[in-house]
């Protein structure tokens, strides 16, 4: 096991690497660079730029150097944390810190409520197929999925306005925007957290309805179940032990996508609700090509992805008998 584990990490760092040049290559490839759109921003203004000024930003950021130049000092200032936003003239470790624990706060609270929601809704679908409450979950799941995020964001901004006088503009009032952590801006939080937590939690749910059901009923029509309830194991313990037990294999393999999640949060969702998360944060670093910004972001997710397929590889041979990790296959 280890010896496994000292290996996984070992190739993650080429990995990483190659993964650092894509995402440079990829912030860097729209035509202009982030002084040149505050450029044109301030021509159109009717305001002249400072040449001067816009001379000696070019070489702070090192956008004057030639290509691979500019991607040694973007690795080399991600790794000894002195990397600067261009929009905000701050490292980007404090802008991302600024937002993450808010972040952190509204995707596992989604996630509590996707896994709350979702299984006992797929252990009932899958052992009562074709009722009428399989079906009529069946067209809520369906519903779920093709119902946009932003859309059904709308609709409860409404209806939470209306019903509840409660203006979702935001993660919080107004009042403790800023402010130190205290009961009254916890509170608040949780007053506004409901809205986005079903919003983005709806799709996940309805998808993971949809797989464990299917995954459960392929269980349930094995040999090893009916060997179980023929020797009279009781309905509840076999289900628990065995087929459920074999049906979450492919949610602890999402756990290398959820550690990300966890971080980034629903773009979209967080544009149109205007959450200070940091998947609005990155929204706007691309469209005003803030490169450093962007890319660290984006870096600090793919190390989170790596290190959730590592967390997901373990836990699925834990979980799994079946599962070997290194070795043969034993004919």
């Amino acid at each position: 096991m280890l010896r496994y584990i000292a290996q996984r990490l070992l190739v993650m760092i080429p990995t990483l690497i190659a993964i650092s040049f894509v995402i440079f290559v990829v912030v860097k490839l729209p035509p202009g660079d982030f002084l040149s759109i505050r450029i044109e921003e301030l021509r159109a203004g009717g305001e002249s730029a400072d040449l001067e000024e816009i001379a000696r930003l070019r070489r702070e950021y090192r956008l004057d150097l030639p290509f691979f130049e500019q991607y040694f000092w973007f690795l080399w200032d991600l790794v000894t944390d002195q990397l600067l936003s261009m929009e905000y003239g701050r490292p980007v470790s404090e802008i991302v810190g600024d937002r993450l624990w808010l972040s952190i706060i509204v995707s596992f609270a989604t996630v509590i409520f996707t896994y709350i929601v979702a299984f006992p809704i797929g252990v009932y679908s899958a052992t009562n197929q074709y009722s009428w409450g399989d079906h009529g979950l069946t067209f809520l799941g369906f519903l779920g999925l093709a119902t946009p995020n932003f859309l059904l964001a709308l609709v409860l901004v409404y209806f939470a306005n209306v019903w509840f006088g409660t203006e979702i503009g935001g993660l919080m009032d107004e009042q403790y925007i800023g402010k130190p952590w205290s009961w009254g801006k916890f509170v608040s939080i949780l007053e506004h957290l409901w809205i986005p937590v079903i919003v983005i939690g709806t799709s996940g749910t309805a998808g993971m309805i949809r797989r464990l059901r299917a995954n459960l009923l392929d269980e349930l029509q094995k040999q090893y179940v009916v060997t179980g309830r023929a020797k009279g194991l009781p309905p509840f313990r076999l289900l628990m032990k065995y087929p459920l037990r074999m049906s979450l294999n492919p949610f602890i393999s999402d756990i290398g996508e959820l550690l990300p999640h966890i971080i980034s949060g629903a773009v979209i969702v967080s544009v149109v609700l205007n959450l200070p998360t940091t998947g609005k944060m990155l929204y706007e670093a691309l469209l005003s090509l803030d490169m450093n910004l962007a890319g660290a972001f984006l870096m600090g997710l793919s190390v989170l992805t790596v290190l959730g397929m590592l967390v997901s590889d373990l836990a699925l041979a834990w979980l799994d008998p079946r599962i070997r990790l290194e070795g043969k296959a034993v004919k």
